[in-house]
């Protein structure tokens, strides 16, 4: 895990799920990968039910959540919440589940997270927040990180993004993954939130060099590798999010310009569904429907001979 955080692929709701996961290990072997959000809170519902006569059900409802194939590592979890208690309980089980590496999402401003009281909308609570981050940290020997925006509404200043950083630092943060624009929780959706409000790189550059201890990413606008690369100057790491769904194959380079693994190959759309292929294969062999996968392999044929087909199919 030491380092794989250079370059990494957010978590998305509907995006980074496993098949999509396994997808982007045939384009790096090295980056950091995240898993949607899971809510704490379901977990701990699942967990709860302890009936034997369900234990089958209990199961399959825990894969559907938690489940991943073991190419993916290194992978993180993202969990939602805001109760220490049951985020300490489902970082627990997500050591136990085999991930590297637990992430507190404080960075989604979406109308129905904040309705859920976690994600962006806790910024607004860092003695809250830092009591989360503690309780995971003490449940787990995994490192704990969090996500979460340079502010929200109209608490956007350094002091208060530096004071946000400083107090989930002293309670065990292990690393800080900065988007690098506020959220504007009331009247903007978050697709808007991923556009509308400006991109302050230079305040993550800032918090960087002003707390060099910690390890810092940016997240927000990374749209090719070479900006990644050079912002690897005044960050930790860098975290790339639609731009990695929409175009895979954008970031074939990774392994060899970020982590400076010299052997590794360039990935074409051809060795990525060669990649693929296993896994489609148990995963079809075990019950599951193939459209889970292919719906993801559409943005891996982009600019490739006779790619309209494929769309097609």
């Amino acid at each position: 895990m030491e380092h794989n955080y250079r370059f990494s692929v957010a978590p998305m709701l509907d995006c980074t799920d496993r098949h999509f996961r396994v997808l982007m290990r045939q384009v790096s072997r090295h980056c950091l990968l995240y898993s949607e959000m899971v809510v704490a809170r379901a977990l701990h519902h699942i967990a709860r039910d302890g009936s034997a006569s369900r234990m089958g059900e209990r199961q399959q409802r825990l894969e559907r959540l938690l489940g991943f194939d073991p190419i993916e590592h290194p992978l993180v979890l993202q969990l939602g919440g805001d109760d220490p208690e049951l985020l300490a309980e489902a970082a627990r089980m997500g050591a136990a589940w085999g991930y590297d590496e637990i992430n507190l999402n404080l960075g989604c401003p979406s109308e129905k997270v904040q309705q859920g009281r976690f994600g962006a909308c806790l910024m607004a609570e860092p003695e809250r927040v830092a009591r989360c981050v503690a309780a995971m940290a003490a449940a787990t020997p995994l490192p704990v990180t969090v996500k979460h925006r340079i502010g929200i509404d109209e608490r956007d200043s350094y002091a208060e993004l530096l004071a946000f950083v400083d107090t989930l630092a002293a309670a065990g943060a292990a690393r800080f993954a900065v988007h690098a624009r506020k959220a504007w929780l009331n009247g903007l959706d978050p697709k808007q939130n991923r556009t509308v409000p400006p991109l302050r790189w230079d305040l993550v550059h800032r918090l960087k060099r002003e707390r060099p201890a910690l390890r810092i990413e940016l997240n927000g606008g990374l749209e090719e590798l070479a900006p990644c690369q050079e912002q690897l100057a005044w960050v930790d790491g860098v975290m790339v999010g639609r731009a990695a769904y929409a175009h895979p194959l954008r970031w074939a380079g990774v392994d060899r310009q970020i982590f400076g693994d010299g052997g590794a190959e360039e990935a074409r759309a051809s060795t990525v569904l060669r990649g693929v292929l296993p896994h489609a294969e148990r995963w079809c062999t075990a019950g599951g429907r193939l459209w889970p996968i292919a719906r993801h392999l559409v943005q891996v044929v982009e600019g490739v001979s006779g790619a309209r087909g494929w769309r097609g199919w």
